[in-house]
């Protein structure tokens, strides 16, 4: 029993600790993610609708869901949504439309 014991103290001591992210890094990523999205629009008064979806780390991307008016003559200011599709390890964002997606209630 001693023996566990111990075995178990120097196992907890030598193990890597996990750290977490601070509220601030959080923070920050949001941040960066938005404006990342919101510059790589080709919409106009462009503004982000719902929440984020994240991805776990072993994909490494986030998902927000924008929504503007098109500004080309053609047409004719209606609205359109894009999906941008956000790297955060580089801080790349790509958008595509998206105006078939509907919302859910």
């Amino acid at each position: 029993m001693r023996n566990a014991n111990t075995f178990l103290l120097i196992t907890l001591l030598l193990s890597p600790l996990a750290h977490a992210s601070s509220e601030a890094a959080w923070q920050k990523n949001d941040h960066n993610r938005q404006q990342a999205c919101l510059k790589a629009s080709g919409l106009k008064s462009v503004r982000v609708v719902g929440k984020p979806i994240q991805y776990d780390d072993s994909v490494g991307y986030d998902v927000l869901l924008l929504e503007g008016r098109y500004p080309q003559k053609h047409m004719k200011n209606q609205v359109g949504r894009e999906l941008c599709l956000y790297q955060r390890q580089s801080g790349k964002a790509s958008v595509s439309e998206a105006d078939t997606l509907r919302a859910v209630k």
